[in-house]
């Protein structure tokens, strides 16, 4: 608006004020004076500055009517939707390569990593309503009830930083039952992957293994050699580690196996779990990627069906 004042002083300013003590021939020549310059360029210009002024100053209004904040001017605001996390359950016969796959996973997609061992482990250490249950029955030598194992996996995969993160869940289901159990509480993965390794080479990556029982390190006499005979003299082999003792180890695997994948038909990814660690992982990559992607073209759609509707 100082603008638009500036224009009205500018056309007072351009129209002469007769003097009071000015006699009547001099106001008629004043008002000569002013018709011949209301006709002059001079007027004209000041009237025209006025109307640009005016016309100035409601486009100005009128756009800061439609456009209430600075943010909106400098263009459109992009939300961007967010996929929903990965759910991931991993599975292998033992000395399958599954824990070396399972802590690549983790640290490219940052899933939460759940092994039942280890989660009835430490809810055993915790003292948990399930934790006790669970130490009642091995003090008695006895195996722990699959609904106490599926409901600890259930309350673990429902807590915020799987929920926000997603989850890879490793080394279960191992049976029909405990599979059957999380379908029915609604828990199903995105990606089943099994790690395939034939017998001969799961035989001998279990036969060849060794444990240093000062640094707890597991080492295999062919593939991962200890570093210094000092080392190589205090190994030992756990007491299931035999060609014997595998070979049932196996049998039971596949057989439970068998069964859950019959849960998983249609989400299964079968790994060839011979090659070499970087190349499975390049192809379970190559897998994970494609569900992202999917994911993420989905919350675009639901978010752009939104904003139209």
């Amino acid at each position: 608006m100082g603008s638009l004042g500036l224009a009205l002083t500018s056309i007072a300013a351009a129209r002469p004020t007769p003097s009071p003590a000015s006699s009547p021939s001099l106001a008629l020549s004043n008002e000569k004076s002013f018709a011949s310059l209301h006709s002059s360029d001079s007027l004209e210009t000041s009237r025209a500055s006025f109307r640009l002024e005016i016309s100035y100053h409601r486009r100005l209004l009128a756009e800061l009517r439609c456009k209430p904040s600075a943010v909106t001017r400098s263009g459109p605001v992009v939300a961007v939707a967010k996929p929903e996390p990965l759910k991931i359950m991993i599975s292998g016969a033992p000395a399958s390569g599954k824990g070396t796959q399972c802590e690549l996973i983790e640290k490219k997609y940052g899933l939460v990593h759940i092994a039942a061992g280890d989660l009835l482990r430490a809810e055993i250490a915790a003292g948990t309503e399930n934790g006790k249950r669970a130490k009642e029955y091995m003090e008695k030598g006895m195996l722990v009830p699959d609904e106490i194992v599926v409901m600890m996996v259930k309350e673990r995969l429902l807590q915020p930083d799987a929920q926000e993160n997603g989850w890879l869940l490793d080394g279960y289901p191992r049976s029909l039952s405990q599979a059957t159990a999380l379908e029915d509480l609604g828990i199903r993965p995105d990606l089943f992957i099994l790690l395939d390794v034939s017998e001969e080479v799961l035989i001998e990556r279990v036969v060849g293994r060794r444990l240093d029982p000062v640094t707890g390190k597991i080492y295999h006499l062919k593939y991962s050699p200890p570093e210094n005979e000092e080392i190589a003299g205090r190994l030992t082999q756990r007491f299931d580690d035999t060609e014997e003792k595998v070979k049932l180890r196996l049998k039971t695997h596949h057989q439970n196996v068998e069964a859950v994948l019959s849960i998983y038909k249609d989400v299964i990814f079968k790994v060839n779990g011979d090659a070499p660690i970087e190349d499975v992982f390049a192809e379970i990559d190559k897998a994970l990627s494609s569900i992202l992607e999917k994911k993420s073209r989905t919350a675009s759609s639901s978010m752009a069906a939104g904003i139209i509707s």
